[in-house]
């Protein structure tokens, strides 16, 4: 009977210890799950997806190294090269010059200019009557590529030019030097190139890119200094940079039972603006459509100024006049491009005619004025058309030669031609019916190219800072493959602005900017696709905490049973 006792008693202890043990190996085996494939699983399902993206050229993109280079070629006439002269040309010389604008953007100017003595057939151009009739003849013999100029030295004794006027810069890319006879000016070719240098800056300066104008395209970069306040209130005069601009001709006309307007707007935008559009199509893309509104008013009050039997409106009160107006213009929805609007305003019979004073209260003489980078408005006055036995509605054609010379010259500003005083001695012919000289054009793509890129720099940069910092948003292929796209671009942008070559160096800065919008505008960058860390926590806790408890409560049993068991054989060592 004890025997017996005893033996059920070891196999109920074994039982319990098997138990036990088995209870442990249960512990460990779901604990074991959990750490080496739970946990795993879940990391890799719940992680952000993050594309690879060039972060160490995008760091090198923002230190901005800029390198403008551009080919200018002297030619000499016949008289203004002794024979020892003649026999050092052709010659080639390499010009330098670094600015430092901040700590991170640095500019560098490269002038390659060679030296040759004319060919006959330009002797022959030269020799015609004009100047302007020179410059045609040579710009038919040979044009010259985008970014590049000539310069041809004439000597003293040609008819070309007035005598108070030494250089003629004409609507191409040529210009004509004139000099003094070889013997005054110097004896060695090295002391002819330094007598000609101020000129040849100044020629330099007024036809290819100036400092002033490069570092103006960079205020979105870089602070303002106080000595390039000037050409940055030019500059935020004209309209950003874009792809492409929607242009808005509108007739305000208030009183219609006085006065039944007509214009031509078609014909007069096919005579006067396509062309100037045409010739600015490497810079962007645009669209013209146009509209009459009936009894739109300025919203403002003019004074009727008895000395002149007028009314007038002062510079003061021109800021008033674009709101009211610009409420019935409408808008366009389906573009996002800058509007240019320009408003032709026909007073009413009752405040004819009215007049647009400066802030010296002097009549403005195109009674028009601007507004940066809104539009201009012109007012057009009819009050000559009504005469005693005139009948009401009159019927009145506008004058659209007049009118688009005045839309024609703000649409240069708001497009950011600049039209700079030239230098004493200088003669800068009429841009002709292009409405834009081919120099004026290269102008204003070494500053719209230089604009895109710092634009697009800056939008990479600071995507890719935002990037890193919240690691929480998802980058997707797509955003991976428009920044690649931009920061491609924007290498082959800078690279071709360091060869000269200025229209690729336009296209691949447009490029850029447009993949690195589309990249930092991406609707899967928004925060609401994402969720911080708080969030994460609320949502997993409560589905982690009761499966990990009981677990982790096991596993710590486990520990202090194996202590207790440790314990115990040391003190029977003991």
């Amino acid at each position: 009977m004890q025997a017996t006792t005893q033996m059920l008693i070891g196999s109920s202890v074994f039982a319990c210890l098997s138990e036990r043990r088995r209870g442990q190996l249960a512990a460990l085996a779901i604990a074991a799950v959990v750490i080496i494939v739970g946990v795993p699983l879940w990391w890799r399902t719940t992680e952000t997806y993050r594309a690879w993206l060039p972060v160490s050229q995008i760091n090198e993109l923002a230190k901005l190294q800029l390198q403008l280079s551009a080919d200018v070629e002297v030619v000499f006439a016949r008289g203004t090269l002794t024979p020892e002269q003649q026999k050092k040309v052709p010659l080639t010389q390499t010009q330098d010059e670094e600015h430092r604008v901040d700590e991170d953007t640095a500019l560098r100017y490269r002038y390659e200019t060679r030296y040759r003595t004319a060919t006959i057939m330009e002797e022959d151009a030269l020799n015609q009557p004009t100047a302007a009739e020179a410059d045609l003849s040579l710009h038919t013999l040979s044009e010259s590529p985008c970014g590049s100029l000539v310069v041809y030295v004439i000597p003293e004794s040609s008819s070309l030019l007035r005598q108070d006027v030494d250089v003629y810069i004409g609507q191409r890319r040529t210009a004509l030097l004139r000099i003094g006879s070889p013997m005054r000016v110097g004896r060695t070719l090295e002391q002819l190139l330094a007598h000609m240098e101020p000129r040849m800056k100044q020629v330099l300066q007024v036809m290819s890119f100036s400092n002033t104008d490069i570092t103006a395209a960079l205020s979105d970069r870089v602070r303002v200094s106080p000595g390039n306040k000037g050409s940055i209130a030019d500059s935020m005069r004209a309209f950003k940079s874009s792809p492409g601009y929607e242009i808005t001709f509108s007739l305000l006309n208030p009183d219609p039972k006085s006065h039944r307007l007509h214009w031509d707007i078609e014909g007069a935008v096919q005579t006067y603006i396509q062309p100037l559009l045409t010739k600015l199509a490497p810079v962007a893309n645009f669209s013209i459509d146009s509209q009459t509104l009936y009894y739109a008013v300025l919203g403002v009050n003019p004074r009727f100024d008895s000395s002149r039997s007028a009314y007038t409106l002062n510079a003061d009160s021109l800021a008033h006049v674009i709101n009211p107006v610009e409420a019935r213009l409408g808008s366009n929805a389906a573009s996002s491009n800058p509007v240019l609007n320009f408003l032709l305003y026909v007073p009413d019979a009752h405040h004819s005619p009215l007049y647009i004073n400066d802030r010296k209260k002097q009549e403005v003489p195109s009674n028009a004025f601007h507004s940066p980078r809104w539009g201009g408005i012109m007012v057009y006055n009819v009050n000559a058309f009504y005469g005693l036995d005139a009948v009401f509605p009159v019927d009145i054609n506008i004058n659209m030669a007049k009118v688009m010379g005045v839309f024609l010259a703000q649409l240069r500003l708001l497009l950011g031609v600049q039209s700079s005083t030239p230098p004493p001695g200088f003669q800068v012919a009429a841009c002709g019916s292009a409405g834009l000289a081919d120099w004026e054009l290269d102008r204003l793509m070494w500053s719209r190219s230089v604009e895109n890129v710092a634009t697009a720099t800056t939008t990479i940069t600071s995507l890719a800072q935002l990037l890193d910092q919240i690691g929480n948003i998802v980058i997707n292929d797509n955003i991976a493959q428009q920044v690649s796209s931009a920061v491609t671009s924007l290498q082959l942008a800078v690279a071709e602005l360091e060869a000269g070559n200025l229209g690729f160096a336009l296209q691949y800065s447009k490029e850029a900017i447009l993949a690195s919008e589309r990249a930092f505008f991406d609707p899967s960058l928004l925060h609401l696709l994402y969720f911080p860390d708080d969030q994460k926590f609320a949502i997993y806790i409560p589905l982690f905490l009761p499966m990990c408890v009981p677990i982790l409560l096991s596993l710590l049993k486990i520990v202090s049973e194996a202590r207790q068991k440790r314990r115990e054989k040391q003190a029977k060592k003991d």
